[in-house]
């Protein structure tokens, strides 16, 4: 099934994307505003997180407990997602009250009234969640290693929820100068998806956004990645635990690379297939060593990071670490095999349909397309994207971004440099 959605741009610069569904009386709606932390101010780091938790707690006509009672009497969870590049309202409600959610959640997005006693009780769970991310050997080694690959304030290597000290001194009037500075109708990318059709939903969303005016934000800029020139380890002693975590990573390529494709289907064969590719295989089913292990691939707007993790006994750090070292070298040396590369292919293919089954995964889908710039006609080309890929290409993209000398890892838990 071809998605073939609807796009249109509202005269204010808003972006709109609705595909009709008519299989269940739903509709998803995920409303993306280009305003992730990376546009945290430097003197604020966390605040777009702490306004992602705040932002719904009430606008300039409904109090908090009335917002919250629009979305329960509907049965609705509207979920509020801060990546490094977006702010996302999603929830999915009944087609029949497609027209009142969609008019709160705009309420929401334009207008919150971000009261001081709501900042108050959201900056303790705040301030609580670093304290936990402190204290987690798994948190402090990807911090860490997020950290190293992406020094020098870049927002990539800073913490999404900020610092304690640095949430401890955000105010109502900081939050609301982000608000103001960040979200505007250029940056927002309206995605419906369900039993409602293009005219309607079109309708609706400029109802609701139209009289939305406001100057586009300035464009957040990236510093450039500079790739390590040589071998990093980090050890964080957490003696009182009982596991190690391992982190062990690369800057690898940007989203529209066009090696994006072979490196997605070389870290599925490495570190994701079945048990954990490569990875698991080796170092968790035939050696016993790690209590889990993977990789993930992370391309986006700027070098994105090729990242390995690893759970471990103390006593096996070193062992599992000499054995990453010798996988990454191994995959550098030969590449994939054929059938590995086969065999990612088709578990890509494959899991298409299952992550497009719902509304709410198309829609997310359609965000993504957007963002990117992917084309409305991604999701036929993808396949043949994938099918593309060569051994020669997979190689290649080994050769070009993992070489074990100049591997960057962080240990965290129970274990001392000897």
């Amino acid at each position: 099934m071809s998605l073939s959605p609807v796009r249109a741009a509202l005269d204010n610069g808003a972006t709109l994307l609705v595909k009709a569904t008519s299989k269940t009386p739903i509709v998803a709606i995920n409303l993306a505003m280009r305003a992730g932390s990376i546009v945290d101010p430097p003197d604020a780091p966390g605040a777009t997180w702490l306004l992602s938790r705040v932002i719904d707690r009430g606008t300039s006509t409904r109090s908090a407990a009335e917002v919250a009672e629009a979305l329960d009497s509907r049965g609705i969870t509207l979920n509020i997602v801060v990546t490094r590049h977006v702010f996302c309202l999603v929830c999915t409600c009944l087609a029949e009250d497609f027209t009142p959610v969609l008019a709160l959640l705009g309420d929401i997005l334009m207008a919150p009234s971000l009261p001081d006693e709501e900042i108050a009780t959201r900056k303790g769970e705040v301030i609580t969640a670093i304290r936990q991310d402190e204290d987690n050997p798994a948190v402090r080694a990807t911090e860490s290693l997020m950290a190293l690959l992406y020094p020098d304030g870049h927002p990539y290597g800073c913490r999404t929820k900020g610092t304690i000290e640095s949430v401890e001194r955000l105010t109502r009037d900081r939050l609301r100068r982000l608000h103001a500075d960040r979200f505007a109708p250029a940056a927002l990318s309206a995605v419906i998806v369900g039993d409602v059709d293009a005219s309607r939903a079109r309708d609706e969303v400029t109802r609701v956004f139209g009289g939305w005016r406001k100057p586009a934000p300035s464009p957040a800029t990236l510093p450039p990645v500079t790739p390590a020139s040589a071998r990093r380890r980090v050890v964080i002693p957490m003696m009182n635990k009982s596991q190690a975590d391992i982190a062990y990573g690369f800057t690898t390529v940007t989203r529209r690379d066009p090696a994006y494709y072979a490196f997605w289907l070389m870290n599925v064969a490495f570190g994701q297939y079945a048990l954990g590719g490569r990875l698991g295989d080796s170092i968790r089913e035939r050696q016993g060593m790690a209590y889990y292990v993977s990789s993930a691939f992370d391309a986006n707007i700027a070098e994105g990071p090729l990242t390995i993790r690893a759970g471990v006994s103390p006593k096996n750090v070193d062992r599992a670490v000499a054995s990453i070292d010798e996988e990454v070298a191994r995959l550098v040396a030969d590449g994939l095999t054929p059938k590995e590369l086969d065999e990612s292919r088709r578990f890509l293919i494959g899991s298409m349909p299952r992550a497009l089954e719902t509304n709410a995964g198309i829609a997310n889908f359609l965000q993504t397309e957007e963002f990117f710039g992917l084309g409305l006609d991604y999701d036929e080309r993808l396949p043949d994207l994938l099918t593309a890929v060569t051994l020669d290409d997979v190689h290649a993209g080994a050769r070009r971004a993992l070489h074990v000398d100049r591997a960057t890892v962080v240990i965290a838990g129970p274990y001392e440099e000897r």
